[in-house]
């Protein structure tokens, strides 16, 4: 891990997160991304993402990662919503996410949406390694552009790994700078607000998730390994995190 650098280009910073069933032997936040220990419930060590600066701005390379090492439980979550914001000179900005979970153990990755701001360009890649015993919980939602403006350009990509084996392998993008049709009918139909919850556990082996419809903008899908995808688009991010709380809420009342 390097640290801070604030160059021509912007900043380049990584924040680091190791939990272990003790505690967090690691906690260390970097420029925008400063970490803090947060209350929890049960047996979970909490981490909260607090920004300390405006970021992503256009040329950023900024980082987060986070490994539950075996029989930890992390729980992951941030204070505020993230702000992709436009450079000076029109760069592109990378925002990686890097999470590694280890035999029984569990992470639960909750943040708060992205916002693409008008006039920016955001790549944000997400790498998630799991062993064969661990869990994950993991909701991404992103919001197209503030109030009364359009968005700015935004690709983000999710690959997921169990057992060292591919899970899931998806890229999406949207705005200006995105292939055409983003906006038809056949992806976000005029909706701003996008997202999705990713749960993977060992239970799903034996009982996999029934495929359903959860209203008419937002589906649950098996994966082919144990878990399941719940992908929805909502006109705002209010009723975009009432869709996946409702499934999240469900999902953990039966653990």
């Amino acid at each position: 891990m390097g640290g801070l650098t604030l160059g021509a280009r912007g900043v380049r910073a990584t924040a680091r997160i190791v939990a272990t069933p003790e505690g967090l032997p690691v906690l260390e936040g970097e420029g925008p991304l400063a970490l803090r220990r947060t209350r929890a419930r049960g047996p979970y060590q909490r981490v909260t993402v607090v920004g300390a600066m405006s970021a992503p701005l256009g040329g950023d390379e900024i980082a987060v990662e986070a490994e539950a090492r075996a029989g930890a439980r992390l729980h992951v979550d941030s204070a505020a919503a993230t702000l992709a914001l436009p450079g000076r000179d029109g760069e592109r900005a990378h925002y990686d996410v890097r999470l590694h979970v280890g035999e029984d153990a569990e992470l639960r990755w909750l943040p708060e949406q992205l916002v693409s701001v008008t006039g920016s360009d955001l790549a944000m890649r997400t790498r998630v390694e799991l062993a064969a015993g661990a869990r994950l919980v993991f909701r991404e939602e992103q919001v197209l552009g503030r109030h009364a403006e359009g968005p700015g350009t935004l690709t983000s990509r999710l690959t997921v790994y169990r057992a060292a084996r591919p899970l899931l392998d998806q890229e999406l993008a949207y705005g200006p700078g995105a292939p055409g049709g983003w906006n038809g009918a056949a992806v976000l139909g005029g909706h701003r607000a996008v997202g999705q919850l990713l749960v993977v556990g060992p239970e799903f082996a034996q009982r996999p998730a029934e495929p359903r419809l959860l209203g008419p903008t937002a589906v649950l899908t098996p994966l082919a390994g144990p878990g399941f995808l719940v992908s929805a688009v909502a006109p705002d991010a209010r009723a975009l995190r009432h869709t996946l709380d409702g499934v999240l809420r469900e999902h953990l009342a039966t653990r």
